[in-house]
């Protein structure tokens, strides 16, 4: 989702996927089925993650990442964050 008038992108990244607790996820899928396959598919989509953040921050844009199980859990605190982001006001349009 993204509120342009703020600058402010918001990702509800999936644990397994984008890799909550890479560490210990690697080493689970490590010794999996086709283990070389996932490893490499989560390090990857980690790394596009941080490329992208890196982008948005070079236009002026700040990136929120929440994680899905977060989300679930505690919706308030998902929809309080991305409030505190917006009201922050570090991205918006007329900011340097």
């Amino acid at each position: 989702m993204a509120i342009p008038a703020a600058r402010l992108a918001i990702f509800c990244d999936g644990d397994f996927w984008h890799g909550r607790d890479l560490r210990h996820r690697l080493k689970k899928l490590a010794v999996g089925h086709n283990a070389h396959y996932w490893v490499s598919k989560i390090k990857s989509n980690v790394d596009r993650d941080r490329r992208v953040d890196k982008l948005l921050h070079g236009l002026g844009w700040e990136a929120l990442r929440l994680w899905e199980s977060d989300v679930l859990a505690d919706p308030g605190h998902a929809a309080r964050a991305v409030l505190r982001a917006v009201r922050s006001g570090r991205h918006r349009r007329d900011s340097p």
